[in-house]
């Protein structure tokens, strides 16, 4: 059987999800392929499950440490399994709302279930039907990327795919001890969750800090926060191998073992772009397996495009939920003859949900150098945020990266309390091209964590440790 679509698009995730939306608005037919459940990594074992079950550690480690005088500490009660079932509900949920419904009143979208492959420039063949798109969209994501460590393949290891709803890897029980490859931020949100919970965490990472590629400063204050808390850091090792020890494994370091209950590898991810058939229909894709593409997010085969995942960092993109469904809607509109609409990755913000919050946008001290800019950084403990003392929750600090000629902003990294909503305004300046004046004229609500901002903007120009209440 043959079916025929103005749009054929391989994934069903956000920017699957995103691009069949636009395709719709258009008033074209689009068709989405999905080989495991409906809606791709963020609602079903990404964004929405971890950020659900980080928030309720949060409140179980809270209550043991609370930070206000007159408030007793108090061990709540811990139903692990409970608190899966109640993720999963919150998935399903979310799911039935934002994915399912959309198809089932939709007469221009719909989903077919297989692993498909192309199998000419626009046909895509799974479980015995074909389909065939006037253009085509490659969105199928990412997934754990697994090392190459010896011994691996013999023994039971968890990825993140551990949050997952209604399949097999999905973890019920909760660990006596767990060990967790890599640094990253997946790394760094599940290991101060699962201590948080209880189970004792090993974080191995073989770089000797955490977090590649972020302010030196943010990298400090985590690692202090998750030693403070009790995770066990093994920074600059090296894992030689794994192996199964009585019901645990042990991960053999250079300088010993570590012994555990179970093992999280989270070490990236890599893209799902390796059973498509891409290179039978001639698409290009680099060393890594992610495709290449153009700033309008057309690949070298004239009416295939990608988004998502599947482009890692090509046209300055990143691996994220929003970016996603940000271009899908920019490669169905290109697609379907409402563009040429070229992407434009210059201001993305990002958070990483740790408590605190690490949150940037835009250049680093070391990038912005490096892209030849003359740069003038400044780095402000949160402390001096009134809002960080009246909750009493002062750790983190803010980082401002702004060119020395022209004054404008061009990155802000900040790890603290709400990190996460503060980072929009910054993101928001620089896309209007704020300058340090502009923020310290932009008047805060007081007392917010976002005066972190405006401080950090008088940190160019005044002792900020000198200054009364909202004074500039």
């Amino acid at each position: 059987m043959t079916e025929r679509y103005d749009l054929l698009i391989l994934g069903s995730g956000s920017t699957a999800f995103a691009a069949a939306i636009k395709a719709a608005e258009l008033g074209k037919t689009a068709v989405m392929t999905e080989s495991r459940t409906i809606g791709g990594t963020c609602v079903n074992r990404g964004c929405l499950p971890s950020k659900d079950l980080i928030e309720a550690a949060r409140i179980f480690w809270e209550a043991q440490h609370p930070r206000f005088p007159g408030l007793g500490a108090k061990t709540l009660d811990l139903d692990f399994r409970r608190l899966i079932e109640g993720k999963d509900e919150i998935v399903h949920e979310y799911r039935k709302k934002k994915y399912d419904s959309i198809v089932d009143e939709s007469d221009k979208i719909k989903i077919v279930k297989g692993r498909a492959r192309l199998v000419d420039p626009h046909t895509a063949a799974l479980d015995g039907q074909h389909l065939v798109g006037d253009q085509v969209l490659i969105a199928t994501g990412s997934r754990p990327a697994v090392p190459a460590i010896a011994g691996l393949g013999d023994v039971p290891y968890l990825t993140s795919d551990l949050l997952t709803s209604d399949e097999p890897m999905e973890l019920t029980e909760q660990p006596r001890s767990l060990a967790i490859l890599g640094g990253g931020y997946i790394a760094l949100e599940l290991a101060q969750l699962f201590q948080r919970l209880g189970t004792p965490v090993t974080l191995i990472q073989r770089s000797p800090q955490l977090l590649t590629g972020y302010e030196p400063e943010v990298q400090a204050e985590i690692e202090d926060v998750l030693v403070s808390e009790g995770v066990d850091l093994r920074l600059g090792a090296a894992t030689r191998g794994v192996r199964r020890e009585g019901d645990g494994i042990a991960v053999v370091l250079e300088d010993g073992e570590v012994r555990v209950e179970r093992l999280l590898v989270a070490t990236g991810r890599t893209p799902n772009t390796d059973a498509l058939g891409l290179e039978a229909v001639g698409v290009a894709r680099d060393e890594r397996g992610f495709v290449e593409v153009t700033e309008e997010l057309r690949t070298n085969v004239a009416h295939i495009w990608a988004a998502g995942d599947v482009i890692g960092r090509h046209t300055g993109a990143q691996m994220a939920t929003p970016v996603g469904a940000h271009d899908g809607n920019i490669a169905a509109g290109n697609a379907l003859g409402s563009g040429p609409r070229k992407v434009d990755h210059a201001v993305l913000p990002r958070t990483i949900f740790t408590d605190p919050q690490i949150a940037t946008v835009g250049l680093t001290d070391e990038e912005a150098n490096g892209a030849g800019y003359r740069c003038s950084c400044n780095a402000v403990p949160i402390r001096i945020v009134p809002r960080a003392g009246a909750i009493r929750d002062e750790r983190g600090l803010i980082k401002m990266v702004a060119d020395g000629e022209s004054g404008k902003v061009l990155g802000v990294s900040m790890i603290g309390r709400d990190a996460g909503e503060v980072i929009h305004e910054a993101a928001m300046g620089m896309r209007f091209g704020a300058t340090v004046r502009d923020f310290i004229d932009m008047v805060h609500v007081y007392p917010t964590m976002a005066e972190a901002l405006k401080i950090a903007a008088l940190s160019f120009f005044k002792d900020v440790e000198k200054l009364s209440c909202c004074a500039e």
